[in-house]
């Protein structure tokens, strides 16, 4: 097994593919990640490895067998917070990120607390009424905070529907913003990991000052 390149190497690794720019603004930059199903473990995954500084994950919910054909756990993960399972996974792929977990679930009264350091905040969220309460949260309290949302990314149509869309001042949505799993009838890896794709996309842009 080979050593574990120190921060100075790793460091220069991104720049070199990023820029160093570039890369001094991710390393720099924190964003909260809540939800940590196929799209928030994929978004996670995509700006560690992008070289974003600190990542502030959110979920209350443990792994369960029928996450495994979309989000990126393991079998040996199983029964393990989410919380908890991704930061092991993110040490692995990502040493130098600093990784802080919020294991509870998000509600109206607590969003203020929560993420109350986090200028940039994703909802990955599976269910459309955690998605309103946290945008509403959000605008509410915070307009001037970027906020990055998903929605439609279910079934089988062509990856080519979902898209990025700038929705007001600081609000982007990704996603074909149609499709829905109960009327769907599937969620499947490679549509969900697509719309993933598209916010922590959206999130570097915001993080290099091109969102537009």
């Amino acid at each position: 097994m080979g050593a574990i390149p120190t921060r100075v190497e790793m460091a220069a690794a991104l720049a070199a593919r990023h820029g160093a720019v570039l890369q001094e603004r991710l390393s720099a930059a924190r964003v909260a990640v809540c939800g940590l199903g196929g799209l928030g473990s994929n978004v996670a995954i995509a700006l560690a490895r992008a070289g974003v500084g600190t990542l502030h994950l959110v979920d209350f919910d443990r792994v369960d067998l029928s996450n495994l054909n979309r989000q990126q756990y393991t079998v040996a993960q199983l029964g393990q917070f989410k919380t908890e399972a991704l930061r092991e996974t993110l040490a692995a792929i990502a040493p130098y990120c600093d990784v802080e977990t919020t294991t509870m679930r998000l509600t109206a009264e607590n969003i203020p607390d929560i993420l109350s350091a986090d200028p940039i905040v994703c909802e990955a969220f599976d269910r459309a009424e955690a998605k309103a309460m946290l945008v509403d949260a959000i605008q509410e309290r915070w307009p001037d905070r970027w906020l990055v949302c998903g929605s439609g990314m279910a079934g089988l149509q062509s990856a080519n529907l979902i898209r990025t869309r700038r929705l007001g001042r600081r609000m982007i949505l990704c996603g074909d913003g149609v499709s829905d799993v109960a009327e769907a009838g599937s969620l499947v890896s490679a549509r969900v990991l697509a719309c993933a794709a598209h916010e922590a996309l959206a999130i570097i842009r915001i993080i290099a000052g091109t969102p537009d």
